[in-house]
């Protein structure tokens, strides 16, 4: 763990703080912050903690955490309004079910003659204890996002209306998903509270992936 790397991380999801801002809010020198950042000194206390207030996280998170977990990877962290849009979603509920959910809607989408279909998704939290820990099930929900004019016969058509979202991009998520695409939601989550944003409840959909090779990741915020 790094305290430089931490104050660097930090700085980049606070809209690229630059050194010579997070300086001036601290009363020190931008080569001050410079050395922090190199590992080369470390602050005081009471600079310590006023860095927790600029950044809103804790001593813990600055000195005991890696919190840098973005690589190359990750590109494209952003805010952005998604316009609003029409769905139809289908859940599975299996030891592995993001294939089977992402092919339903693939399929609907041929059915219906629908070119270059967006399917997103997401974790379905719904289950017993039972199902997670003695059958080792997870749910997963995909989504076939509808264009203009077509309304799947037999489907329950739901609409979301235009939010913003926080979103990063993710260039080769399979290659290792099970560190990149929960480092991606970690990367998210730190920007949220670096900057002041709360999640949403379930008035939109609160967050998704889009699918693909590459894919991006969506949070909704207030």
């Amino acid at each position: 763990m790094s305290f430089g790397k931490n104050l660097q991380y930090l700085r980049q999801l606070s809209r690229n703080m630059t050194q010579e801002t997070l300086a001036e809010k601290l009363g020190v020198s931008r080569q001050t912050i410079s050395k922090w950042e190199m590992d080369a000194a470390n602050p005081e206390m009471d600079k310590a903690l006023e860095i927790c207030k600029v950044f809103n996280c804790s001593l813990d998170n600055l000195f005991r955490e890696e919190m840098d977990k973005r690589s190359d990877a990750y590109t494209n962290l952003r805010v952005e309004e998604v316009t609003g849009f029409r769905y139809i979603e289908h859940t599975v509920i299996s030891t592995d079910p993001e294939s089977d959910a992402i092919n339903r809607m693939y399929k609907i989408a041929e059915e219906n003659g629908i070119d270059n279909p967006k399917v997103i998704g997401w974790d379905f939290p719904s289950l017993s204890q039972e199902q997670v820990n003695v059958f080792a099930m997870h749910g997963y929900t995909a989504a076939l996002i509808l264009p203009d004019g077509i309304t799947p016969a037999g489907h329950e058509i739901k609409e979301q209306p235009a939010h913003k979202y926080v979103a990063i991009h993710i260039d080769k998520p399979f290659d290792n998903p099970f560190v990149t695409i929960p480092g991606a939601y970690h990367t998210l989550n730190d920007f949220m509270r670096t900057n002041g944003l709360e999640r949403v409840g379930n008035e939109v959909i609160p967050c998704f992936e889009t699918d693909g090779e590459s894919m991006d990741v969506y949070i909704a915020y207030k």
